[in-house]
């Protein structure tokens, strides 16, 4: 068992391995005061000012106001408004004019006045924009339930959509993603209906918009610009001249098949998709179809939506999902990383835990392309029966696979088998499908966030790689094989991979070197030198690594504003994969960690560190800056005492 000290900012005063000692040993006994009774870690996960702000929204159109909670989020909500006077989709960002007119009109329900210093500058900066009418299709379909906007500021999306046969292009249950079929089938419902928000106080937005919203005409455009994209406008005004002629009995039995879909994925209290959008969506289309407050579907998803706040001294904010399997999973690799033993009462709860949370008699929606495969993946959240996810799983079998309790066995070979399973056509894995790549769907209307598939990802796949590596599959196995070929394929020119769901070049080239040197590659090879190259080249001044969410935009790559823990911690891990333990650039990244400030067991970080959508949404995990800092140090320790170049698990 570790030495736990009480340390704040480094053990300032140490030095040398007395640092690196003292700063491990803090951290991870912090980590462990932090891990819940029954085994498991979970942190916050915030995102921007869309969520919370939709929360009042959520509120006001049921006419469940709740004035002091929603009090607590004005305040959260003005003390993030940015410079330049709206609201960002991350901390330290561009203007977003979405996120902004969401937060203007829940500020507005709360009761803050528009000729307020802080609305007036949102004002402004949303008209100085073109206005509201300028909003992505998420926040014009919120604005034409509050009856802001006409209905045709939305695309057209009817519920019959549910009724298209299995397999064909309309179907969208099959084609479109997770998280996109959630959100989708309850808002079909509300589109469908056109319910009227209650809005108990009357509160327009009128305001923000340049044109008067009834005498807009430019509300739909080509998310694309691709000639599909125009094609795809000319469906959607053809479609609402076809609607009236729909019959009856088809609209009756679109609407029932919606139910039956939320009813199924309710998922009691970590509701439907585990996801805010959904859980919200849900709850309004329960109203908009007449069911009673007091119905058990609509309690559960209420305390499924409360469940989502966090409050903090005098403001809270609304998570847009929990992520404990996430958490344990990889807080339990940097404590194994950092000497706890396998057979450890707190590995032993951990593992417990998460062995109770694999997914063994629930075929999923993931189904859909891979229906001869038996469930056994894990799930984000607490619970998500219907949506396992390759990451989490690989993650988890790995961490299982380490602590080497044979009691876990069974596990971890089902955890195996669902990945092989999952794997695509192409030889990559994606998060929650196989080959969920419809790029068709990209040029609807309805597709202007670019979030709609779930293809295969060089940051998911490298973790399958590194999974199966470790559980000792050869290098010929078909599977490692192809996920190997598929990353080499993924390499981008500079050298680097994208990071699809950490930010962003950064994650991604941690995870495919860790990969490939778990799966035996040779780490002198030229496009892994090239790799190592790149990493060496963006290292900051100050010896850490940083990368802004804006690396996602276009021609915004290479932009960063600081060193951050996280994403130095996957840069000196993935160095160190690469066989750099004793490169000067390794030295440098852990004396930035040695010395960056830190409160205990959590170095401190503001930036953004992940991303649920690129573009459009953003997230800090605010765990990352805990658990990777000390599972890098931990590594750089171990390999530094071992004073050899050895192979280190594929993480």
């Amino acid at each position: 068992m570790l030495n736990r000290l009480e340390a704040s900012s480094g053990a300032q005063g140490a030095s040398g391995d007395d640092l690196l000692d003292s700063t491990i040993e803090a951290v991870a006994g912090a980590l462990v005061d932090r891990q819940a009774g029954d085994g498991h870690w979970v942190y916050e996960l915030e995102a921007d000012a869309t969520i919370p702000a939709e929360y009042i929204l959520l509120n006001h159109y049921l006419a469940t106001v709740d004035d002091g909670t929603e009090r607590r989020i004005a305040r959260y909500l003005r003390r993030t408004q940015a410079g330049h006077g709206g609201w960002p989709l991350f901390h330290d960002g561009d203007f977003d004019i979405s996120a902004t007119v969401k937060a203007y009109y829940a500020l507005k329900l709360v009761g803050d006045a528009p000729d307020a210093p802080h609305m007036q500058r949102a004002r402004e900066a949303v008209l100085a924009r073109g206005g509201a009418a300028r909003s992505n299709v998420f926040t014009r379909i919120t604005l034409a339930l509050f009856d802001q906007v006409p209905w045709r500021a939305c695309p057209l999306i009817p519920a019959e959509v549910l009724l298209a046969p299995q397999r064909s292009p309309l179907n969208i249950l099959e084609k479109v993603s997770y998280w996109s079929r959630t959100v989708m089938v309850p808002l079909l419902v509300l589109q469908t209906l056109k319910p009227h928000a209650r809005n108990p106080r009357g509160v327009d937005i009128l305001e923000l918009f340049i044109t008067p919203p009834d005498k807009e005409k430019a509300w739909l455009s080509n998310p694309t610009g691709h000639w599909l994209g125009d094609l795809m406008l000319w469906a959607d005004r053809i479609g609402r001249y076809l609607v009236p002629f729909v019959p009856k009995s088809a609209k009756r039995r679109a609407l029932d098949k919606a139910v039956a879909f939320i009813h199924e994925r309710l998922n009691g209290e970590d509701g439907l998709g585990g996801i805010f959008p959904a859980m919200a969506n849900a709850l309004m289309a329960f109203d908009a179809l007449d069911y009673p407050r007091d119905d058990p579907d609509v309690l559960t998803a209420r305390k499924a939506v409360d469940k989502l706040l966090v409050f903090k001294d005098d403001m809270a904010y609304c998570q847009p999902c929990l992520s404990p399997v996430w958490d344990t999973g990889l807080a339990a690799h940097a404590l194994l990383e950092a000497g706890f033993d396998g057979d450890s009462p707190e590995m032993a709860r951990a593992c417990k835990w998460l062995v109770d949370c694999q997914i063994l008699d629930v075929a999923g929606d993931w189904r859909q392309n891979r229906g001869h495969v038996r469930p056994g993946g894990w799930a984000f959240q607490y619970r998500n029966d219907h949506y396992p996810d390759v990451d989490d799983t690989a993650v988890v079998v790995m961490a299982l696979e380490r602590a080497g309790d044979p009691a876990w066995r069974d596990s971890i070979g089902r955890g195996a088998e669902w990945v092989i399973g999952m794997q695509g056509q192409r030889g990559g894995w994606g998060a929650f499908d196989a080959d969920n790549e419809y790029y068709w769907l990209s040029h609807i209307p309805f597709a202007d966030h670019g979030a709609l598939l779930d293809p295969a990802t060089a940051d998911v796949s490298a973790r399958c790689v590194s999974m199966l590596a470790q559980l000792g599959y050869d290098r010929s196995h078909p599977a490692l094989a192809r996920g190997l070929d598929y990353l080499r394929c993924e390499q981008e020119e500079d050298g680097s991979w994208f990071g699809r769901w950490g930010t962003n070049y950064i994650y991604g080239t941690w995870s495919v070197l860790c990969a490939f040197n778990a799966a035996g590659e040779d780490m002198d090879a030229p496009f892994i030198r090239k790799a190592v190259d790149w990493l060496v080249s963006i290292q900051r001044d100050d010896g850490g690594w940083g990368e802004d969410c804006a690396t996602y935009l276009p021609g915004r790559r290479g932009e960063a504003k600081a060193s951050t823990p996280s994403q130095t911690a996957w840069a000196l891990l993935a160095l160190m994969a690469a066989g750099e333990v004793d490169s000067e650039s390794v030295r440098r990244g852990v004396e930035y960690l040695l010395h960056a400030p830190r409160d205990g067991g959590r170095w401190a970080e503001e930036y953004y560190n992940a991303v649920g959508f690129p573009r459009v949404f953003y997230l800090r995990y605010y765990g990352y800056a805990a658990y990777f800092p000390l599972w890098a140090l931990a590594r750089y320790r171990n390999l530094k005492n071992g004073n050899r170049r050895r192979p280190v698990f594929g993480m």
